[in-house]
């Protein structure tokens, strides 16, 4: 279920179970009980929305709940991995960097899926065909989110380089963030 749940979390980050910053919906002390019951209730949902794609459409050979999951992943590799990376790591990525290189990503990844997957994976719409042989450097569709992922590092340094510098508090927050609460009471024990 937590894998599903990943997943769920890559395709829809705003779903009816989260409020604002990560807060689930159901926190008050009257349906604090229930949040983990909506979690799962979403998670079946999704289960029977994908179902009914797979077969109920009458074509069950053009969507495969596989292929998806992998689509999924690929797709998180090239929008949330390298922003969550840069965050981490990096003290002078700006939010304009990060949102232009997750949507770098995001456009290079779906528009190489939708090239030889076709539209929303609707067939007949796919502009060349899913071959290892028409494949950009073999590299096949749900594989592509690696490439991605390289485009948006790439882009959000360089528009991180043309904009301002974040703030010095936010600049301390990352420092902070890097190096764990009591590393140096703990580095002349080893």
């Amino acid at each position: 279920m937590s894998t599903s749940r990943i997943q769920l979390g890559s395709l829809i980050p705003a779903g009816p179970v989260r409020w604002g910053r990560g807060e689930r919906l159901l926190t008050r002390p009257v349906v604090a009980g229930l949040a983990r019951t909506a979690d799962l209730a979403v998670v079946v949902a999704a289960g029977i929305v994908a179902g009914f794609l797979r077969y109920g459409t009458g074509e069950p050979e053009n969507v495969d709940l596989v292929r998806l999951v992998h689509l999924c992943g690929s797709l998180a590799a090239a929008t949330i991995f390298p922003a969550l990376m840069m965050g981490i790591f990096s003290k002078r990525i700006t939010s304009e960097g990060a949102i232009a290189g997750m949507l770098a990503g995001l456009v290079f990844t779906c528009l190489y899926i939708f090239t030889y997957l076709g539209w929303f994976f609707i067939p007949g719409t796919n502009w060349l065909e899913n071959t290892p042989e028409n494949h950009i450097f073999g590299i096949a569709p749900t594989a592509i989110g690696s490439v991605g992922a390289l485009l948006n590092f790439a882009v959000a340094y360089g528009v991180s380089a043309v904009t301002k510098a974040p703030p010095a508090d936010v600049q301390d927050m990352v420092e902070s963030i890097r190096i764990p609460r009591g590393a140096q009471a703990a580095a002349p024990m080893h």
